[in-house]
């Protein structure tokens, strides 16, 4: 067979390249395509062929599966049935992009009519994969099939992160591969083991860090105000307390249990202490927030919060419009809709109302959390 090499470097101008990648998956033919990460190599999960083929080119052992690669992240519930929180947290955080969670295998009956089954699911578990690169993520749902996909390279040799490096592994052992450009990363996902009791282990650490991992896992909660040295550190204080009431520790002890609170501003200078008024206010409340430290709010912080609550409607649209992903995860901290006036400039009696007002809110909204 002759490998037929065709460049993708935008879905949107290279539908030829997507249609027949997606054909060809479709019917049953091997393709590589690329990822963020390393250039795949892909099969239909419906075509045994396609299958034992993809088993011959990596020299893998039959009974080992490959991981599913879908289009979408709100697929995975498809294919492992319903997904535990830590599962939906770093799903929400991370997909698409570089990790591939193998979670408990949860479905009721049985996978899209013709999976074969030892492809994907191994031992209970099942390894998934929601890639970021555009052409990739084009390809698969235009395929219409599940796709499984490993590493486009011969065993032994390092994945590739170009068309021609796979090319020159698997000339003439694949009729297409898709030239979408050099990875983003230079190395493989990160595999993370999700288990039936909700714990997690990462089994290989590729584009994204143990660390971040165990930081994203957390259920993290976010308060923005303008300056974070009021409003918002009285209200990640007051939560702090009050979810470590519930869990039955002390406060200090809340990211042991899984929980992180934190706060920023969007207009906030960065390491700024709290405003006297805001101190003495919580020192009354037996809570000590002079060692917090103001922080701008930044992307990052936004997509890696659970729950973000903010305490006016401009914060609100502050928050959509630098990161627009959030949309569903931002909300005021007053459920009725209410702004939370800033008490800056204010005598004590203006910031106990204040905190007082954040503490009603609070109420409700920890409860959604807990």
């Amino acid at each position: 067979m002759k490998t037929q090499v065709l460049a993708a470097l935008d879905p949107d101008s290279s539908d030829e390249a997507v249609r027949q990648a997606a054909e060809a998956l479709a019917r049953g033919d091997l393709v590589v395509f690329p990822t963020e990460t390393v250039y795949g190599l892909g099969a239909s999960a419906v075509h045994p062929q396609a299958i034992e083929a993809i088993h011959a080119i990596k020299d893998r052992p039959a009974e080992k599966p490959f991981s599913l690669h879908l289009p979408d992240p709100d697929l995975a519930e498809r294919y492992a049935g319903p997904l535990s929180p830590v599962a939906r947290r770093l799903i929400r955080k991370l997909w698409p992009g570089p990790v591939t969670l193998v979670v408990p295998d949860r479905r009721v009956g049985h996978g899209p009519e013709g999976l074969i089954e030892t492809s994907v699911y191994w031992n209970g578990t099942v390894g998934l994969r929601c890639p970021s690169h555009r052409v990739g993520r084009a390809i698969l749902r235009e395929a219409g099939v599940p796709v499984v996909a490993s590493s486009a390279n011969l065993a032994g040799r390092p994945p590739p992160r170009e068309a021609a490096e796979a090319l020159a592994d698997l000339c003439d052992r694949v009729p297409l591969i898709i030239d979408g450009g050099r990875t983003r990363y230079a190395g493989a996902s990160t595999v993370v083991r999700v288990g039936e009791d909700d714990s997690f282990e990462v089994l290989r650490e590729g584009a994204v860090t143990a660390r971040r991992i165990q930081r994203l896992a957390r259920t993290r909660v976010l308060f923005v105000c303008t300056g974070n040295i009021c409003r918002s550190p009285m209200a990640e204080a007051m939560a702090r307390r009050m979810l470590a009431d519930r869990m039955g520790c002390d406060p200090e002890f809340l990211e042991d249990r899984g929980i992180e609170v934190s706060s920023a501003g969007v207009a906030a200078s960065e390491g700024l202490g709290p405003s006297e008024a805001a101190v003495q206010v919580m020192a009354e409340r037996e809570i000590d927030i002079r060692r917090h430290q103001s922080s701008p709010m930044t992307v990052d912080a936004l997509l890696s919060a659970d729950y973000i609550y903010v305490m006016t409607r401009s914060h609100l649209a502050a928050v959509k419009r630098l990161a627009p992903e959030v949309a569903e995860r931002v909300a005021l901290l007053d459920k009725e809709g209410g702004d939370i006036a800033d008490p800056i400039g204010g005598d004590a009696e203006t910031y106990r109302a204040c905190s007082n007002r954040i503490e009603q809110a609070l109420r409700t909204r920890i409860a959604e959390i807990a």
